[in-house]
């Protein structure tokens, strides 16, 4: 006896619509044996199988796709592992420095005091001023002279020179007469004193000083003849005159 050939397999898209044509025909059948089927009836029902018909074609087309029922699947998150050896080309990400809290810093070793230096004061004994050494005055010299002879009387002059730098402000001439009865008088360059036979010549205030390198003269009279009333003695400041008559 022949083997039956196999049945070729249905799939569920032939099994849909043989069911799908089978409700069909009897949906019309039960709707044209009745003939009080109104048309609101018959509209509802060509509805509802319209919508039957795009449902069995969507599921057919689902079908006939399968990849799109295919569920989206998540990769699962990377392992340690994986994480600490990433592929070559791939960007690694840096792991983030652990936050580390800051350790308590030791207090700084007392350093030994270091003693301060005295600051020397002040001193409150007033600094010597330097003094400026007084000039060296030089002694002045005297000379003198017979100007003018007459019977009775002479004429007498004393010139007074400073040899110094230094101008000689005071200076004191002396002249010593043979009698204190002898008088002097018509004094020229100073101002006179008599005490007893001796004549005290000084400066005249504020015009009597002596310039350095220079001289000023003193002239009078004395009223007596030359004979036996010339001066017996003259000094300058007790220095010795020159020019006196033997």
């Amino acid at each position: 006896m022949p083997a039956t050939p196999p049945q070729p397999r249905r799939t569920v898209a032939i099994i849909l619509l043989d069911r799908i044509v089978a409700l069909v025909t009897a949906v019309r059948r039960v709707l044209t044996g009745r003939d009080d089927v109104s048309r609101a009836t018959w509209v509802a029902a060509t509805a509802a199988l319209g919508v039957l018909i795009a449902t069995v074609v969507s599921v057919i087309g689902v079908l006939h796709t399968p990849e799109k029922l295919t569920p989206v699947t998540l990769d699962p998150p990377p392992s340690a592992e994986q994480v600490d050896t990433a592929p070559v080309g791939t960007p690694r990400a840096q792991a983030r420095p652990a936050a580390t809290s800051p350790a308590a810093s030791a207090p700084p070793a007392a350093t030994p005091a270091t003693p301060a230096t005295p600051t020397p004061e002040p001193s409150t004994t007033p600094s010597p001023t330097p003094t400026t050494a007084s000039p060296t005055l030089t002694a002045l010299r005297a000379d003198f002279a017979i100007a003018d002879n007459a019977l009775l009387s002479y004429g007498a002059a004393v010139t007074i020179s400073n040899p110094g730098p230094v101008p000689v402000p005071q200076w004191k001439l002396a002249v010593t007469l043979p009698r204190e009865s002898l008088r002097v008088s018509s004094v020229e360059g100073a101002q006179v004193s008599q005490d007893g036979a001796v004549w005290t010549f000084v400066p005249v205030e504020g015009a009597g000083q002596v310039p350095g390198n220079a001289s000023v003269r003193v002239t009078f009279r004395v009223n007596g003849s030359t004979v036996g009333s010339t001066p017996k003695a003259c000094t300058i400041d007790g220095t010795a005159c020159t020019g006196l008559p033997d």
